[in-house]
């Protein structure tokens, strides 16, 4: 009974963890199980060891000669050379540093694709809440409908209506009936997508109510903000410390390379050992690799500052739609256009307004119920996009 009673919790446990209650559920599923997340991850481990990797040793290098002389049988002697070569002492320290933002720059762009996905995320969950909300609004629709054809075909049984009337609300009926099906249509591709992003794990989503907007309206703060914590100004940022660095990397490398080894030599009648002490001078290798690295350098820093230009003109844009999609939502009285929908609904029903006249007139409040929506939506999307450094 024990063994049961824990399976059924288990089971329980996990059903439970499919119910996304709210938006913020669903980023931190997609943030744990986002496949291409996942694969960033390992691939900048592999970036991260091959950054390492090129301020290492050199591998050593073993020589073996055999000699041979006339008249004497078999070798008559041997020489076996075992030598180390690396840089210079201070180019490793160098070469340290700039892996080290070079590292960083791999830190931050992983960040800006996760940021990114779970935006792509919270904007499929945004046009959920109001496919959600349009199907909300379409079962009222058909609802006022069916009531309307149950009085009509009754009154068309006593003469009080006409066929015309009762075929009037039928099309209605068929058009709402469409409208349901291309919103159950669209909710499907916007839910399969947000499973994709999920790893496609099961995932259900029938929140509502969008959260609060945020209340920020100083431009300055918010680029103030943005610029401090962008992912991919933070990358460039590193770019141009690892180009520095990279700089003083390509400077020190006219220092020689030192090389260091054994040798042993043999022969019939004596053996000698002895160390090896020698270096390269670089008169070829690194001709001209200051001047490319000062010019990656200045470039690197011209890319910057280009987007960092672009990030503050798309801030202000979306600051400037922000506020006027606040104005535009602010416009819509819900409340009025929900009781003059009943009033026209008890109108028709009363006699004292025809079916015509009551659809034309609802279809148009519905209208404005559906803008209000579609306002409310990209009103959300905007600040989403605003404050997508914060996911």
């Amino acid at each position: 009974m024990k063994r049961i009673v824990i399976i059924i919790a288990v089971c329980a446990c996990g059903l439970s963890s499919l119910q996304a209650q709210d938006v913020d559920d669903v980023l931190r599923s997609v943030a744990q199980h986002n496949k291409s997340i996942q694969a960033r991850q390992k691939s900048d481990e592999a970036e991260k060891l091959g950054i390492e990797a090129e301020n290492g040793l050199q591998d050593p290098t073993v020589e073996y000669s055999s000699f041979y002389s006339r008249g004497v049988s078999g070798q008559s002697g041997s020489e076996l050379v075992v030598t180390q070569g690396f840089d210079f002492p201070t180019v490793y320290g160098a070469r340290h540093r700039a892996g080290r933002e070079r590292k960083a720059a791999v830190d931050h762009r992983a960040e800006a694709l996760r940021r990114d996905i779970l935006l792509e995320a919270k904007n499929l969950c945004l046009d959920l809440i109001r496919l959600n909300q349009e199907s909300d609004l379409l079962a009222q629709r058909m609802q006022n409908a069916d009531e309307l054809l149950r009085l009509y075909e009754e009154k068309l049984k006593a003469g009080d209506a006409t066929l015309i009337e009762v075929n009037k609300i039928k099309m209605e009926r068929m058009s709402i009936q469409t409208e349901v099906l291309q919103n159950r249509a669209a909710h499907r591709t916007a839910l399969q997508s947000l499973l994709a992003l999920n790893g496609n794990l099961p995932l259900t989503f029938d929140t509502r109510k969008y959260s609060a907007l945020p209340e920020t309206r100083d431009f300055e703060t918010l680029c103030s903000e943005t610029l401090a914590r962008d992912a991919d100004l933070q990358a460039a940022e590193a770019d141009i410390r690892a180009a520095a660095r990279t700089l003083d990397v390509n400077r020190k490398s006219w220092w020689p390379k030192i090389e260091i080894g054994y040798r042993r030599n043999t022969s019939e009648d004596m053996k000698e050992n002895g160390f090896i002490v020698g270096g390269s001078i670089p008169l070829f290798s690194n001709r001209r690799q200051v001047k490319i690295a000062r010019a990656q350098s200045i470039g690197t820093q011209l890319e910057t500052e280009a987007l960092r230009l672009k990030t503050e003109a798309e801030l202000r844009s979306g600051f400037n739609e922000l506020q006027q999609l606040r104005e535009a939502l602010s416009v819509y009285d819900r409340t009025l256009m929900e009781q003059s929908l009943e009033l026209l609904k008890e109108s028709v029903k009363g006699g004292e307004l025809s079916v015509t006249d009551y659809f034309v007139e609802a279809d148009q409040i519905y209208r404005n119920f559906q803008s209000s929506m579609e306002v409310e939506n990209q009103c959300q999307k905007t600040a989403a996009m605003l404050y997508k450094n914060r996911l």
